[in-house]
Order: structure tokens, then C-alpha cells, then sequence
């Protein structure tokens, strides 16, 4: 394909997303309806158990001397956010807290490499096409790609993944190899990864137990293990305290019964960077590949693995992980929670618009009800609300009990907000406005005001709810935070030492332009203003060399 000219889709062939509107009230009856059809249907869409009839190989990367990759997880969002961080990880070196890191000889996709819902159009124009633009075909050195679905991925039963990501295709300068939803990779220096599906239910299918079984023929003593789920199930277990099951099941099942260790946890899914440590492993989350940033303000200080809630089921004992560094950092991702009362309705208009029509069709029914605050209609209004507030607590987030508390207490100041606006409303001077005139004029003049009051409601309920680790992610969410990227890149050393380098991007670029004149394989896309990239913290060993690993 030839250079673009410019940045039309008929030059680049697809057609740059503006990020996904989350809460806008299309998406969130979407998102309610996915959820409810994953937990009900979820076993009849696996493809899991029919990929035993595809090639079962692993994938051998390691003959080189050393090994430079790269891994990033929640990609595809809007152009702005994705196409940078395409755009830093296809430069072939990157300069970051003052190290030079050459790109990576591979690449991989942690899961949600689209949003809001898996598809062939939605793949092309989100990730596919923005990527190819980043590194066009190289001649030489084309770097492998793999990719491990999320739960976007999932959500139409794995269709569109397997079309785009198990063909052995190119896109741009990078290849696919992959068969399956799952892979492993041998790597120099006795070094494996294992990439685990683990998606829309809560065990590991057999046919995906017997590929690893059969890679772990191959292991022993002397091998280090990186397992990549999709999911940091580790710091999800105060909510729900078997989310760690099937990766322990795994550790437990597949890889200690050869001896080998596992240093490193890698996943992504939560919109931010983290690193846990421990006396065995380190935990790094790392979800910053283009989708809205989640602030890291309510992760636990320590978490244990697997949670002592569970150990009885098994003969290990909990491991306690300190939180070692976090990006952005706590203070500040508090302080960006506070930007939530601008920032949601402008990136959501579609919702303050629903709740300006809710609060005005509640205000209508108390002033037509005076004297009797309990009538059909107001009963009906009140109604309304609760069930509105449950979904979004309840369907949106996990259901506990202090999602329920959170629920029935949202609804209060909506209600309150719908009794003082009838108040105010029925003070005015309307009483020779005739229906449907006094109708028409309450949803033109007092719908718009009552609609952003309301969602300041909401902001002030999510800024007060992240505090109590309920409905965090809708905050950030509803925010869309584009800034604040991130993505690993790791150095396999001679000596057989393990090092990440966690880059950091602070902020993603805006402004682009077509470079019709660029050399082969470099990207179609350059921004017209600075991108730059940092660390999140200082390189992490996670493994010495091999000698002094014993």
C-alpha cells in the first residue's frame, strides 16, 4: 500500500475513533446487556474447547543471544491515545529516563485490543489501521506479534480475534503467529512465557490445560516462567476472593510439578501501571495502551496470594505482596478524580441529556401531585430512579453488599434533587401556561439545568464511592482520561537477567499529519507536536542472571 497524503480514510484506509463516550446511555444499555449475556450464555460462546483442533505448537524465540519485547494491554480506544503509544512502540530505539531501549523483537497484546465490542470493522478502524500506520511492512526484521484476548475481545464469542490475530498475517511490520486465543513462547536463556486465557468463566479448559501440559514436558528446575493472564486477578480478590483460583490452579497444576519458577505475573485489563512485589515474584499490572486511564488511589497497600479466604482449598500458603510503585501515583490520580464534575459531561453528553429527560418527567410528576406525594406517578418517578441507580452500581460494577448500600443510597439525592426542583418549578409565575406548553417548556428550560445538576449528583457520588472501592472504574470512565499511557519493555540479558522498563507517556499526542515522504517503514502518521516518553519508575530486575539465581 502506498504512503498516504493525507489523513483521509481513502489515503490511510481507515477511519480515526474518537474515544468510546462510556457513559452515554447507548453504551451503558450495551455494556448492561453484554455482562448479562456473558454470565448467562458465557459457556456456549467458548471457542476454547474447539481450537483443540488447530495447531498446538509453541512458538521458539530462543536462539538469539538476547532478547528485547515489548507488552501492552487495552489498546484499542480512540486514535489520539492508541496511535501514540503504536507510534513509541514502533521507533526503532525509544530514549526513556535516560536509557536507549531498542523496539522489540516482539510484541505483545495483553487483552481489549478494541473497545466497546469485538468486530472486524471495529478492529480495523480502532487497532488494526492505526497500527499499520505506526510501522508499515519492513523488509527485514519484522517483528512477531501476539495477542491474548480480553473481556472485549470475548464479547462476540471470539470471532473477530481468531479472524485477525490466528491467520499468520502481517500488519504493517508486524506478524502474526499465533493459532489459538492462548500461546507459549520459548525463550533465550530458559526463559518461557505463558500466555493464559482465562475469559467469561471461572475455570481454564481442558483442551488449554493439555497445550500446557504438553509445553511443560519440556520444563524443569532451570526454567523461568512469565504467566501473562488477562486479568490481575491478585488484586481483585478483596472483592471477590476466588478471582485468583484459576491462575493458582494453573501455577499449582501445570508448572509446579516441574519445578520450574515463575518470577513474574504479568496483566493487564486495569487501566494503569502497578507493581507488586513479593518474596518469589514480582505482580505488574500494566493496562495503559490507549483505553481511559483508572487512577491506581484504591489498590491495597499489601495483597495476599492466593487470598486466605480460599487456602483452605489448597496445600500452599499466602504470599503477602507490598505495592511497590504505582502510575500514576496515588495523590495524584486522587487529584485527577476531582476534574469528574467537567469532564463527564462533556465527554458524555448522550448522558446528561438522559438525565435531564428522568429528572424532568420526576419533576412533572410531583407538581402534579401537591397534595399527595405518593401517587402513580411519583411512585413510578422514584421507581425509576432506583432501578437507574441499581443498574449502574450493581450491573456496571461487582455486586457485593456494599453495592447495594451504594445503590439505594445514590438514588436519595436524586429523589431530593426531583422534590426541589418541583418546588422551584411550581414557584414560578406558570400558571397561565397551558398544557402542552408548561410540558414543552419545562423539558426546554428546566431539563438542561436539572440535566447537569444531576450529573454533577453523579460526579459527587463517584468521587465519594472511590473511597469505599465502588464504581471506581465508571469514575474513570466517565472522565476519559487519555493521558497518563503506559507499556513494558523487557530486556532478556546474555546472562540470562530479566529487566523491565516500565515507559511512561504523560502526554499523548493530538495533532497529526500524513508523511507521504517518509523512508520505507517508518510510520504514515507523525504528530505535529511533542511525544515524548518516560519511565514509570526506574528499570526492575526482575531476575538476576542465571548464576546468581541458582
Amino acid at each position: 500500500m502506498n504512503r498516504p497524503h493525507d489523513l483521509s480514510p481513502a489515503e490511510t484506509g481507515f477511519v480515526p475513533q474518537r474515544p468510546v463516550p462510556w457513559l452515554n446511555p447507548g453504551l451503558l444499555a450495551g455494556t448492561a446487556v453484554r455482562v448479562l449475556l456473558a454470565y448467562l450464555f458465557g459457556g456456549y460462546l467458548d471457542k476454547r474447547e474447539l481450537q483443540a483442533a488447530l495447531p498446538d505448537r509453541a512458538f521458539d524465540h530462543s536462539a538469539a543471544d538476547e532478547l528485547w519485547f515489548d507488552y501492552t494491554a487495552d489498546v484499542g480506544d480512540g486514535f489520539d491515545a492508541t496511535y501514540s503509544v503504536a507510534s513509541l512502540l514502533a521507533r526503532p530505539s525509544l530514549v526513556a529516563g535516560g536509557h536507549t531501549l531498542p523496539r522489540g523483537d516482539l510484541l505483545l497484546l495483553g487483552g481489549d485490543q478494541v473497545y466497546p465490542t469485538a468486530s472486524n470493522p471495529a478492529y480495523e478502524h480502532r487497532w488494526k489501521g492505526p497500527y499499520r500506520a505506526a510501522l508499515p511492512d519492513l523488509a527485514v526484521d519484522t517483528p512477531s506479534l501476539y495477542a491474548l484476548p480480553g473481556n472485549h475481545d470475548w464479547y462476540d464469542g471470539l470471532t473477530a480475534f481468531l479472524r485477525l490475530f490466528a491467520q499468520g498475517d502481517t500488519i504493517g511490520g508486524w506478524r502474526t503467529r499465533q493459532a489459538r486465543s492462548y500461546f507459549a513462547l520459548e525463550l533465550p536463556h530458559d526463559w518461557w512465557l505463558f500466555a493464559v486465557d482465562i475469559q467469561l468463566s471461572s475455570y481454564i479448559d481442558e483442551p488449554q490445560l493439555d497445550y500446557f501440559r504438553r509445553v511443560a514436558e519440556h520444563l524443569g528446575p532451570e526454567q523461568r516462567i512469565i504467566l501473562m493472564p488477562a486479568q490481575p486477578s491478585w488484586v481483585k480478590t478483596h472483592e471477590r476472593p476466588d478471582a485468583y483460583d484459576s491462575v493458582d490452579y494453573f501455577i499449582r497444576t501445570i508448572i509446579e510439578p516441574t519445578g520450574a519458577q515463575v518470577p513474574l505475573l504479568l496483566a493487564g485489563d486495569m487501566h494503569h501501571y502497578a507493581r507488586y512485589t513479593g518474596p518469589d515474584r514480582q505482580l505488574i499490572t500494566c493496562g495503559g495502551g490507549g483505553a481511559y486511564l483508572v487512577g491506581t488511589d484504591h489498590l491495597p497497600d499489601v495483597v495476599a496470594v492466593p487470598p486466605e479466604e480460599t487456602i483452605t482449598r489448597r496445600a500452599s500458603q499466602p504470599q503477602r505482596y507490598q505495592l511497590a510503585a504505582a502510575y500514576p501515583s496515588q495523590p495524584a490520580s486522587r487529584r485527577l478524580g476531582w476534574q469528574v464534575f467537567g469532564r463527564l459531561p462533556r465527554r458524555n453528553p448522550g448522558f446528561v441529556g438522559l438525565l435531564a429527560v428522568m429528572q424532568t418527567l420526576l419533576m412533572l410528576a410531583f407538581v402534579t401531585s401537591p397534595e399527595h406525594l405518593v401517587t402513580p406517578a411519583t411512585v413510578t418517578g422514584v421507581a425509576a430512579v432506583l432501578v437507574g441507580t441499581a443498574v449502574f452500581t450493581l450491573v456496571l460494577g461487582v455486586r457485593t453488599r456494599k453495592h447495594m448500600v451504594a445503590a439505594v443510597a445514590h438514588a436519595v439525592p436524586h429523589v431530593a434533587l426531583g422534590i426541589g426542583g418541583a418546588a422551584a418549578w411550581s414557584a414560578l409565575p406558570l400558571d397561565d401556561v397551558a398544557n402542552p406548553w408548561a410540558t414543552l417548556l419545562a423539558f426546554v428550560v428546566y431539563g438542561p439545568v436539572i440535566g447537569l445538576a444531576d450529573t454533577w449528583v453523579v460526579s459527587a457520588y463517584l468521587l465519594v464511592a472511590r473511597y469505599f472501592d465502588v464504581n471506581v472504574n465508571e469514575l474513570y470512565a466517565g472522565m476519559g482520561i487519555e493521558d497518563h499511557k503506559s507499556f513494558l519493555r523487557f530486556h532478556l540479558g546474555a546472562d540470562g537477567s530479566l529487566t523491565v522498563y516500565p515507559v511512561a507517556v504523560e502526554r499523548v499526542a493530538h495533532r497529526w499529519r500524513a508523511d507521504p515522504d517518509g523512508a520505507p517503514g517508518t510510520p504514515w502518521i507523525v504528530p505535529e507536536e511533542p511525544l515524548e516518553a518516560t519511565l514509570a519508575e526506574p528499570p526492575v530486575v526482575v531476575a538476576g542472571p542465571r548464576t546468581a539465581a541458582g
